[in-house]
């Protein structure tokens, strides 16, 4: 029985350089408790740095306990949507190379899904063939960019590209719009409340705006068993009913497409992981760690999937599942 990592990062201190200087000063690295270092947006918490997510010895040391086969790499958030069109296209360029030069290096336990500066849609589309190239299996992008949702008709070329090639896509939070109004800058609010919101309402405007009608050939990945959505489904079937609204671009139930969607298996809890399976069905959901947040390990996000699944529905989830989807 194979495991598969989906959504697991790594970083490099390269990149935190140049997001720090290049960024007009909206990220910025301060330390934490004790040793940690934490990186900043606005004055508030974004990121806890770990160590892990910038040491390959140190991960494959942790999958080899874990017992985790392959590890599917990407950049965490802010990704690489800030600073001039050529700082954003260079970040990119920087991400994939390193990533695809751990993949060369560790041919059996890493792949990569390559980052894009999607706020430029023509370098993004150039970008994504070069990636592609070096060895991406997939593509990761965040719920918003800058601020722009993932449906903006400026991004069509980039999705019809991804579309082309039937790549999967990571759906991956962060800040969402209007986060400065929201008074989430303390007790981690973002992380635990923002972040799951900017997921679920990027998922449920992708249904909404007839996205999946679109491009017929993509495979979305939503991060953290899709944020709220599985307990929001019926309540956007609902609205389709009461609210002419929301029939503007398809002619369906909501829930009609979710064969079209999967999700991750960052659940928490063994009650919210059944309820995901439930909802997307054990062949759309896929192992997730979230390795090396602080909130990521691999060993307790498995024992938790094998406590709230069972039999051939726990095989798929661990590693069959994104065999298939990732080609494998």
């Amino acid at each position: 029985m194979s495991v598969v990592d989906i959504h697991t990062h790594m970083l490099s201190e390269r990149y935190l350089e140049l997001l720090t200087t290049r960024s007009d000063g909206v990220y910025r690295i301060r330390d934490g408790i004790g040793d940690v270092r934490v990186l900043d947006k606005g004055g508030a918490p974004f990121l806890t740095l770990t160590e892990g997510m910038f040491d390959y010895p140190m991960r494959i040391k942790e999958m080899d306990a874990a017992g985790v086969d392959l590890a599917v790499i990407s950049l965490s958030a802010p990704n690489v949507y800030w600073g001039s069109a050529d700082t954003s296209a260079e970040v990119a360029r920087l991400t994939n190379d390193q990533l695809a030069a751990a993949q060369r290096e560790h041919p059996d336990r890493i792949r990569f899904l390559a980052s894009l500066p999607w706020q430029h849609p023509d370098r993004a589309v150039a970008e994504l063939e070069r990636a592609v190239g070096l060895g991406a299996v997939g593509v990761m992008v965040l719920g918003n960019v800058a601020g722009a949702s993932l449906t903006e008709e400026a991004f069509a070329p980039v999705w019809s590209a991804i579309d082309r090639r039937g790549l999967p896509v990571l759906v991956h939070p962060t800040t969402p719009p209007g986060v400065e109004q929201m008074d989430v800058s303390r007790y981690h609010l973002v992380w635990s409340a923002g972040f799951t919101y900017d997921t679920t309402l990027a998922l449920s405007r992708m249904i909404l705006d007839g996205f999946f009608d679109r491009y017929r050939q993509l495979k979305i990945i939503g991060s953290h068993a899709g944020g709220y959505l599985p307990f929001l489904m019926p309540r956007l079937d609902q609205g389709f009913h009461s609210f002419a609204s929301t029939r503007e671009s398809i002619d369906r139930l909501p829930s009609s497409y979710l064969p079209q969607l999967y999700v991750d298996s960052i659940a928490y809890s063994e009650a919210a992981l059944r309820f995901t399976v439930d909802t997307f069905g054990a062949d759309h959901v896929l192992y997730g760690s979230d390795y090396p947040h602080k909130c990521g390990r691999m060993d307790q996000m498995l024992e938790l999937l094998d406590a709230g699944t069972s039999g051939q529905a726990t095989t798929a989830i661990r590693g069959r599942n994104a065999e298939r989807l990732f080609a494998l």
